[in-house]
């Protein structure tokens, strides 16, 4: 599978996967499948949102470093 192009987009497939392992019905094979690929989302919005907040950090700091 191909890595989600923004955090919008690994979080939509992650509350995909939650709703289609809450509603059950699977294998296990399809579940164990379905809970590795969540994992790996869940680690894609990780990185995302790690990254937005080094944005935000280095924009804070460029602002109170022009402020004195």
């Amino acid at each position: 599978m191909t890595e989600p192009s923004s955090y919008e987009q690994a979080r939509a497939q992650l509350r995909e996967i939650v709703t289609q392992l809450e509603s059950g019905g699977q294998s296990l094979e399809e579940a164990l499948a379905l809970w590795e690929r969540g994992e790996q989302l869940a680690e894609v919005c990780r990185r995302w949102l790690e990254g937005a907040t080094a944005r935000l950090d280095d924009a804070v700091a460029a602002h109170d470093d022009g402020a004195d």
